[in-house]
């Protein structure tokens, strides 16, 4: 069985972001490790599941490509 444990989302401000899932989730933060401008910042379900959530920041070309074309393509 494959499992994908864990999976990014991009965000446009990531301390807001992480408010959100750990205050009104009731998401547990994993991993707050800085780099290059932004932070490689986690989030994990705390039912021991093994869910991760990559709370990624959007303000790198790479996340704004994925951005525009998610949402000029997937909505059509």
């Amino acid at each position: 069985m494959i499992r994908i444990n864990v999976s990014a989302i991009p965000v446009n401000d990531q301390a807001k972001a992480e408010r959100f899932y750990v205050d009104m989730l009731g998401f547990v933060k994993k991993r707050d490790i800085p780099f290059d401008g932004g932070r490689w910042l986690t989030v994990e379900n705390p039912d021991g599941s093994g869910v991760e959530l990559l709370l990624e920041p959007a303000g790198f070309d790479f996340a704004r490509t994925y951005q525009k074309a998610f949402t000029t393509t997937a909505f059509r």
